[in-house]
């Protein structure tokens, strides 16, 4: 049996993939993020700890104990928290992660983007020979995939506003500013930040109806970590908001409780498509054929 190890942040992707996982008959040792990851997610693992955000000496020293050499990063960390104030003593470090993070925040030689910070993640584990994985390479079937996914398909305006949204939603993500756009009638509602998707839709809600979603992964996609990720809670959202689309890069982004999302965004007049790049600039054309 092949041991792989987790570090689980929010969201139901590190649920999804531990069950994946299991089924496939990994022995799955998973590191929970303390206040980010659901406990449920110890239900399909073999071995199940909790990291607070300052513990990666404590999680390599798990994961070395346990003969872990491979490891997947899976699900999402409330990114405001490293903006906080008094960080340091909020969270009290270990010797590990202060030498790690220093650059960071402390003598700011390196930058506070999300990528730059998750890059850090990653070799503060590899450092120890512990290979981080992308998810996906080992459950692709979690992968968004290229068609209309909803039985509702947008309209030729919103599929005007898809066209439009792409290229600026790549843009932000060239920028590591964030990976999802609201559009209507071609011009920019929200942009995602610090806030997340969740606060991104809503806040288009407060400003007009009827809006469409774009999410895609970076033109750099680094796939061990921070992918597009949706599922029943952005679609909630986005009906809560008055959205009327969600269009999501095909083949780099993650869908989560496929069927339910379905479902409900049918329900509530929601369309939902994943893309490829082609399909975005020729307005949906080829994903029709």
């Amino acid at each position: 049996m092949k041991r792989v190890g987790i570090i689980a942040g929010y969201g139901d992707y590190p649920i999804l993939l531990a069950k994946s996982l299991r089924q496939k008959n990994y022995e799955v040792h998973c590191l929970g993020v303390r206040d980010q990851c659901d406990p449920k997610i110890a239900e399909d693992c073999h071995a199940f700890h909790w990291m607070g955000f300052g513990q990666f000496g404590k999680a390599v020293r798990l994961f070395c104990k346990n003969h872990v050499t491979e490891a997947v990063m899976a699900g999402g960390i409330a990114k405001r928290q490293f903006h906080r104030s008094r960080l340091i003593w909020r969270y009290l470090p270990d010797f590990y992660t202060i030498r790690l993070f220093a650059p960071h925040f402390i003598f700011r030689t390196k930058k506070n983007t999300v990528d730059s910070l998750l890059l850090t993640c990653v070799e503060a584990f590899e450092r120890y020979g512990i290979k981080l994985l992308p998810g996906t390479d080992i459950a692709p079937e979690l992968l968004v995939k290229r068609e209309q996914i909803t039985r509702i398909a947008p309209t030729a305006a919103q599929w005007k506003d898809i066209q439009f949204g792409w290229n600026v939603a790549k843009e932000m993500g060239r920028l590591d500013v964030g990976q999802t756009i609201t559009v209507k009638d071609r011009s920019v509602v929200a942009v995602e930040a610090l806030e997340g998707t969740d606060e991104c839709i809503l806040r288009s809600g407060r400003l007009c109806q009827g809006f469409t979603v774009v999410k895609v992964a970076k033109p750099k996609q680094d796939m061990r970590f921070d992918l597009p990720c949706f599922g029943i809670q952005t679609l909630q959202n986005i009906a809560l908001a008055g959205g009327k689309v969600i269009a999501i890069e095909a083949d780099r982004s993650i869908f989560v409780g496929q069927q339910e999302a379905i479902d409900f965004a049918e329900k509530h007049g929601i369309a939902i498509v994943g893309l490829l790049e082609e399909d975005a600039k020729n307005g949906g054309l080829l994903l029709k054929e």
